[in-house]
């Protein structure tokens, strides 16, 4: 699963680059530059998902005659190397960025904005997710254009489900109601995030404190984490945890529960889909049933992506990643590579890792539903022998409503004024940090309180 971007304090540009120049492993990586070409970041950095990438840019290159240096870089190195690299004026041309990235750099003057509004008006703007161009629209304009991203969704067995006599969830208070029902000896009602100041927490609280309609701040900016709806929401969360496997949760040890069985549903990221299916080698389902069919747990499984909230309105945690151009890139080139990398080549692009690589933009103006039909299609997995499509394991209406809940990701704060605060809350798991007494009976008012002091302190100290 993809880890929480880190998110760069906004700051005075020659300040920050000068703290950072100081510090060590600042350089631009020596991939950058040299070759005269077209170089783009990416935090796609495994071997498989680079090859890939770099076929997509060699079939650029002969298209355009462009030569295009992908660099392998993580999102934090991106960081760095981004505010170094402006004071000595060695950029790369594109990078793909997460919106938190987004928000910081264009606040530090570090982002082109003329390049994502031209090519998203050339591409077509109702193409696009409007969610997630939210996301990385910043003073009335678009300061990156949306590529894909993942969400954070609820797998849930089907067959207990069914056996129990339940609906399938729709709502936070299903998901407590049906994880206390299915919590037995033998297996775990639900396994989630639990870990305190882990990021997979960081994820999974925003994820529930979404789904019952908890604002991070108010109309007015201030922090709104004592209200009753996030209370309500942390009251849920608890009664999950309590119908969880013991102990503190992470992102391994959650998957591997769901994978052996040991759990009636599991709070994940997108990722899980191809693992589920027996895709992934390293990750194999090892339930009893699964060592003679490696598809029972996809076969038994289904995902609800957005809840609703108790307003009615639906909500599901998503991360977006996005094309920026930094200030001082070859421009032509670098939107000449933006609308090929979401034209001609979009399908390639998604993949590269299909289960996590969710179309933003659905289709074209001829065809707005296009680029999702091709998703659905597209072989995911590590293991080119064995890699399929996910459509081969799962039902229609589950691959349908994975890519049409992906369009309405929520996010707090970002493609707002509060970006910056949003961005350093979760970089810093302020919140899970926070959140461990909750596990061990405190009053979820109680946790709420110390949740909003928390973030009071990261806001007065960024905002």
């Amino acid at each position: 699963m993809s880890a929480l971007t880190f998110a760069v304090r906004a700051a005075p540009c020659a300040a920050l680059c000068t703290a950072l120049l100081l510090s060590s492993g600042c350089a631009p990586p020596e991939e950058d530059g040299g070759d005269g070409g077209l170089v783009f970041w990416t935090p796609h950095v495994t071997p498989d998902r680079l090859a890939q990438q770099e076929a997509t840019a060699r079939a650029f290159t002969e298209e355009t005659g462009i030569e295009v240096n992908v660099v392998p870089m993580s999102a934090a190195d991106q960081n760095q190397s981004m505010v170094s690299g402006a004071v000595s004026g060695d950029v790369p041309d594109v990078v793909l960025i997460a919106p938190d990235q987004a928000s910081a750099w264009h606040d530090q003057g570090l982002l082109d904005t003329d390049v994502p509004a031209d090519a998203v008006e050339a591409l077509g703007a109702s193409t696009f997710s409007g969610r997630a161009m939210d996301m990385v629209t910043l003073d009335g304009g678009p300061v990156a254009v949306p590529s894909d991203g993942w969400g954070q969704v609820l797998v849930y067995r089907t067959d207990l489900f069914e056996k129990a006599g339940l609906d399938p969830p729709e709502t936070l208070a299903d998901v407590a109601q049906a994880a206390e029902l299915l919590d037995s000896g033998d297996r775990a009602g639900i396994v989630l995030g639990t870990a305190p100041g882990d990021p997979f927490t960081t994820q999974t609280l925003e994820a529930v404190l979404l789904a019952g309609g908890c604002e991070l701040v108010d109309g007015t900016g201030t922090v709104a984490l004592e209200s009753p709806e996030c209370v309500g929401a942390l009251e849920k969360y608890a009664r999950m945890a309590g119908a969880s496997v013991p102990g503190d949760q992470d992102v391994e040890t959650t998957r591997a529960a769901y994978l052996a069985g040991e759990a009636a549903m599991l709070f994940w990221g997108s990722h899980i889909f191809d693992e589920l299916a027996g895709l992934a080698p390293d990750f194999p389902p090892t339930c009893d049933e699964c060592a003679g069919d490696p598809a029972f747990l996809a076969e038994r499984s289904a995902a609800v992506g957005a809840l609703r909230t108790p307003t009615g309105s639906a909500a599901q945690y998503g991360l977006t990643l996005n094309l920026g151009v930094p200030r001082g890139a070859d421009t032509a080139s670098a939107r000449r590579y933006i609308e090929y990398l979401l034209g001609p080549a979009y399908t390639e692009v998604l993949a590269v890792s299909p289960e996590g690589r969710i179309p933003m933009r659905t289709g074209t103006a001829d065809d707005p539903q296009a680029y999702t039909r091709a998703w659905a299609e597209l072989p995911a997995g590590e293991d080119d022998a064995t890699r399929a499509p996910l459509s081969d394991f799962y039902d229609e209406a589950t691959v349908r409503g994975i890519a049409e809940s992906a369009q309405g990701f929520r996010r707090w704060g970002l493609g707002t004024r509060h970006a910056a605060f949003a961005g350093a809350l979760a970089s810093q798991n302020t919140l899970a940090q926070e959140v461990g007494p909750l596990f061990d009976g405190a009053a979820p008012a109680d946790v709420a309180r110390a949740m909003a002091d928390g973030a009071r302190a990261v806001q007065a100290d960024v905002e």
